[in-house]
C-alpha cells in the first residue's frame, strides 16, 4: 500500500492524483505478474483503497488497463519514430543494400516493442478483454488514439523505406499484433515457460520473441519492396 489517505477527491487535481496512483499500482502489479493475474481488488490493495472507492475513478479493472495501454502506445510511438528517424538514408541503391537496411529497420522495430514488456502484454489483452468491459466511449477514445499513433509511425516508416503508406501501415499493424501474440506464447517468467524449457520434446514452445518478430517484420519489408521491383 502507498500509505496515502484516500478520502474522496474533491478537486480535479486530487482526482488526477488518485487516478495516477491507481494506474501506477496496476502497472507495478502487471509488470511483476502479468496483466492476466491482476484483479481489481489487488490494485485497490496495492494503492491503499477499498475496491468500491477505486471504481469511482475508473469504470472497471479493464478500464484501468485500457488507460495504461493508451499511455504505452504513446510512449512506444514516440520512441520508435525517433529510432526510425535516425535511419535517414532512404534505400535506392538496389536490392542487396536494401535488404541489409530492411533488417536494421526490422530489428529496431522489434527491439522497441520487446523492450517494453508491459506494452507487449497489453497489446494481446486489449482486443481479447480490455475493450469488452468498458463503455463504448472509452473504446472510441482508445481506438482513435491508437489508430492515430499507428498512422504516425507508418508515416515515419515511409521516410526510411520505399513502401507506400498502406504497406507501411500493414507492417506497423502486424508488428504490434505479433508482438502481443508472441509475448503470450513466450510466457516469460511463468511456470509454463519453465515447463517448456525443462521438456526437450516441447522445445517448440520456447519462443524467443525478438528474433522471431525481427524476422517477420523484415520479411514484410522486403516482400512489399519486391513487389515494386517486379
Amino acid at each position: 500500500m502507498t500509505g496515502f489517505d484516500f478520502e474522496r477527491a474533491r478537486t480535479p487535481e486530487a482526482k488526477r492524483a488518485r487516478q495516477e496512483a491507481i494506474l501506477a499500482a496496476a502497472a507495478r502489479l502487471a509488470t511483476a505478474d502479468g496483466v492476466r493475474e491482476v484483479t481489481a481488488s489487488a490494485i485497490a490493495d496495492e494503492v491503499g483503497m477499498h475496491k468500491s472507492a477505486m471504481l469511482r475513478y475508473f469504470e472497471t479493472r479493464e478500464d484501468i488497463f485500457l488507460q495504461l495501454a493508451a499511455e504505452a502506445w504513446g510512449e512506444w510511438a514516440a520512441a520508435v519514430r525517433g529510432e526510425l528517424e535516425n535511419l535517414t538514408a532512404r534505400p535506392t541503391a538496389g536490392r542487396p543494400e536494401w535488404e541489409r537496411t530492411a533488417n536494421e529497420i526490422a530489428a529496431a522495430i522489434a527491439h522497441s516493442l520487446v523492450s517494453r514488456p508491459l506494452f507487449c502484454d497489453l497489446l494481446a489483452h486489449t482486443p481479447l478483454n480490455l475493450e469488452r468491459n468498458v463503455s463504448l466511449e472509452r473504446v472510441r477514445a482508445f481506438k482513435t488514439h491508437a489508430i492515430a499513433l499507428t498512422a504516425d509511425v507508418s508515416s515515419t516508416l515511409c521516410t526510411v523505406t520505399p513502401l507506400r503508406f498502406d504497406q507501411a501501415h500493414s507492417v506497423v499493424a502486424t508488428a504490434t499484433a505479433m508482438a502481443g501474440a508472441l509475448w503470450q506464447m513466450a510466457a516469460p517468467g511463468t511456470k509454463l515457460r519453465d515447463f517448456y524449457e525443462s521438456e526437450p520434446e516441447l522445445a517448440h514452445g520456447v519462443v524467443d520473441v525478438e528474433p522471431q518478430l525481427t524476422d517477420i517484420v523484415g520479411a514484410l519489408l522486403t516482400g512489399y519492396t519486391a513487389r515494386s521491383w517486379t
